[in-house]
């Protein structure tokens, strides 16, 4: 299995190429400033207790506070998380937000808990770290496996500690307890401002082109909402029990309606049954990988026929299949400006908590297409100048935002 803090980190050495960063500025930006491990000791529905082992990974603060989801996995590891920071780094500082990056993980599998065991696993998780968080230190949101419901949990737990109401701690919380609105469909949004983006940069046809998504989460549903709405053909939608295939487009809405009566999008009417090893080879315009990491390795990097891929999941490419991808002049719009819309409505959130005003949705769905369309437009420009790949153009330029900040601190 490629090791995602190894990846970071080497892609950090290619983009450190072309900005000639010093080896000292080099060392900082590759470590994380500090990575908590802790042991979290929860009491089961069985009176038993159970220890997890739980992560928080703080990469950089020169922009801003840390900022990341905390994810709940029984694959989480520790340079798992250490290499999301650093990819939650850049992913701000592409779309220009005041945040670095953090990430935050437990060892579990939360699909064998009850509701009880993981209120009590969350509260555990925040007693853990408390003084390491805070709404101008660090601010967690939800990642894989949790939601705004465990985010109410978290901000509570936060709140008995120190005493006082403060929301802007955690975003991605319920509209009742300081929510924004939008955040729901946010990450699959602003993958569609991006793909409208590239459409319009490669004066691409949108109703021909033929899309399929791997992941069909929160991300992956919303990306083919918008884009089907828009006039974009879906051919096929999978998740981690397999996929569904119809040459003529599928109906978003009604995969979805499907997947949440029988738990699969596998087995939906009218349509072909296929893996997602096929799913991710089938010949179509555009590919988006909405699932976990490394789906696109050196192993089947040959077989990808999309010309576009859209990267909604965190790190979905390897750079072994980066370079195959590139070779093969497949335009791959990396993950951190991909999927930069969670993160961009998450500090609208923060923005309101402080303020103690709030927006409508169509207010933050603009303000939103403002910040994503602007990122696209500045990453375009850094490809066509140097003459790189789309992940190397975006990690060019955030890279060299931070190290400013960095020199401007006097380079902290």
């Amino acid at each position: 299995m490629s090791n995602p803090y190894k990846n970071a980190v080497r892609q950090l050495r290619e983009v450190s190429k072309y900005l000639k960063i010093d080896e000292e500025t080099f060392k900082k930006l590759a470590v994380p400033k500090k990575v908590i491990k802790v042991d979290l000791k929860v009491k089961m529905d069985s009176e038993q207790y159970k220890t997890f082992k739980a992560f928080r990974s703080q990469h950089n603060n020169a922009v801003g506070p840390y900022k990341g989801g905390i994810r709940f996995h029984p694959e989480v590891t520790e340079d798992e998380v250490k290499a999301l920071s650093i990819w939650m780094t850049w992913k701000c500082s592409v779309v220009g937000i005041p945040y670095g990056g953090g990430k935050g993980g437990v060892i579990c599998n939360p699909k064998e808990m009850s509701e009880k065991e993981l209120e009590r696993l969350s509260r555990a998780y925040i007693r853990a770290i408390v003084s390491d968080i805070g709404a101008w230190k660090d601010v967690p949101a939800p990642d894989v496996n949790t939601n705004a419901k465990i985010m109410a949990w978290m901000v509570d737990e936060y709140e008995k500690i120190v005493g006082h109401p403060e929301p802007g701690v955690i975003t991605g919380k319920p509209i009742e307890l300081g929510g924004s609105l939008g955040r729901t469909e946010a990450t699959g949004l602003g993958a569609f401002y991006i793909l409208e983006q590239l459409v319009k940069a490669r004066k691409l046809n949108k109703k021909s082109l033929k899309i399929a998504i791997q992941g069909y989460g929160n991300a992956g549903y919303w990306f083919a909402y918008f884009a089907e709405k828009a006039g974009y053909k879906i051919v096929a939608i999978s998740d981690s029990k397999g996929g569904t295939y119809k040459v003529s487009g599928l109906d978003p809405d009604k995969v979805m309606e499907h997947k949440k009566k029988s738990g699969s999008v596998v087995g939906f009417k009218g349509s072909k049954e296929i893996n997602n090893k096929e799913l991710l080879e089938l010949k179509v315009d555009v590919l988006a990988p909405a699932a976990l990491e490394n789906v696109i390795t050196k192993d089947n990097a040959d077989e990808i026929k999309a010309e576009y891929i859209i990267e909604i999941a965190n790190g979905p490419i390897t750079p072994e299949a980066d370079e195959i991808l590139f070779r093969k002049g497949i335009m791959s719009v990396p993950d951190v400006l991909s999927n930069a819309g969670g993160v961009t409505v998450s500090y609208f959130e923060w923005m309101q908590n402080n303020r103690g005003r709030y927006w409508k949705k169509k207010k933050v769905f603009g303000k939103l297409k403002v910040i994503m369309d602007k990122a696209f437009k500045e990453v375009w420009k850094v490809y066509k100048e140097k003459k790189v790949n789309m992940r190397m153009a975006a990690y060019i330029l955030a890279v060299n935002r931070v190290i400013k900040a960095m020199q401007l601190k006097g380079g902290k």
